[in-house]
C-alpha cells in the first residue's frame, strides 16, 4: 500500500516535500528504481595528477538505501570495478581483465557507512527516493540546506544537501566520510557538485557531477561524470 499525498506531507519536513515537488516527484506513484549510464574521468589515486576515462552503469533503489555501480576504465576498458550497497552490505572491488583482483575493500562498518553516504549524496539522480524511501531521516537546517541520514550505530551516516537558486540539489557534503574501510579510517571532508539540470520526462535531473575530498584545506577532485542516459525501472538488479 502506497502513501497518500497527506501521509507524505505528514512524514517529512515541509522543505523536503517542497524539494520533491520542485524536482517533479509525484507522491503516491508506484515506487521504482532508476538506472543510468555515465561517462567521465577519474583518478587512480589522490596523489596522481593523471586521470583515466571511464564508462559506468548504475542502478539506485528509490525505496531502500541500495545502489549498484559497474565501471570500466583505462585503456580499452581493461580495468573493471563494482561499488555497491545491497542488503545492507557494502562492496568495492577492482579487477584487471575482469579476473585479476587489484583492490578489495573489507566488509566493515566504515565501508557500509561510506557507501550510505554515497547513496544519500546521489539522491539528485533518484529524486523519487526523497518521498518513497522511508529509511531516510530528514532535517531542514537552513533555507538552502537539508540534512539526510540513514543507518544506525556504527554505520549511521548523514549528508548535507545544498540547494541552488532554483531549489534544486546543487551539491552534497559530509564532514567525515571514511577514506578507508579499515583502520586507520581517516574520516575526511567529502563533497559532490551537480550541474546541467535538465527536464527529463517530468523530473529535473542533473546531467553532470563531480566528487572531491578536502584534505588539509585543499579541494581535490577525483571523479567527474556526465549522465548519458537515465530511465525508471521496477527493481534493482
Amino acid at each position: 500500500m502506497y502513501e497518500t499525498e497527506d501521509q507524505c506531507r505528514a512524514r517529512v519536513p515541509a522543505a523536503v516535500y517542497d524539494l520533491a515537488m520542485r524536482l517533479g516527484v509525484k507522491p503516491g506513484n508506484k515506487p521504482h528504481s532508476v538506472s543510468f549510464t555515465q561517462s567521465g574521468r577519474m583518478k587512480r589515486d589522490l596523489d596522481s595528477d593523471q586521470w583515466m576515462a571511464f564508462t559506468a552503469d548504475q542502478t539506485m533503489s528509490t525505496t531502500s538505501c541500495e545502489f549498484d555501480w559497474h565501471v570500466k576504465a583505462g585503456p580499452l576498458g581493461l580495468i573493471s570495478g563494482r561499488d555497491a550497497l545491497i542488503g545492507g552490505e557494502g562492496q568495492l572491488d577492482i579487477k584487471v581483465l575482469g579476473i585479476i583482483p587489484v583492490a578489495h575493500a573489507e566488509h566493515t562498518p566504515a565501508l557500509i557507512r561510506g557507501e550510505l553516504m554515497r547513496y544519500l549524496a546521489e539522491l539528485a539522480w533518484a529524486p523519487g527516493a526523497i518521498l518513497a524511501n522511508t529509511a531516510l531521516r530528514w532535517r531542514d537546517d537552513t533555507t538552502d540546506t537539508l540534512s539526510v541520514g540513514a543507518g544506525t550505530g556504527e554505520t549511521a551516516a548523514e549528508v548535507f544537501l545544498k540547494l541552488d537558486t532554483n531549489g534544486h540539489i546543487a551539491g552534497a557534503f559530509a564532514p567525515d566520510r571514511p577514506r578507508s574501510a579499515t583502520a586507520p579510517i581517516l574520516p575526511t571532508p567529502w563533497h559532490g557538485q551537480f550541474s546541467d539540470y535538465r527536464l527529463h520526462g517530468n523530473l529535473w535531473l542533473p546531467f553532470a557531477g563531480e566528487v572531491a575530498w578536502v584534505i588539509d584545506g585543499r579541494v581535490q577532485p577525483y571523479w567527474q561524470c556526465r549522465i548519458e542516459s537515465w530511465k525508471a525501472v521496477h527493481s534493482i538488479e
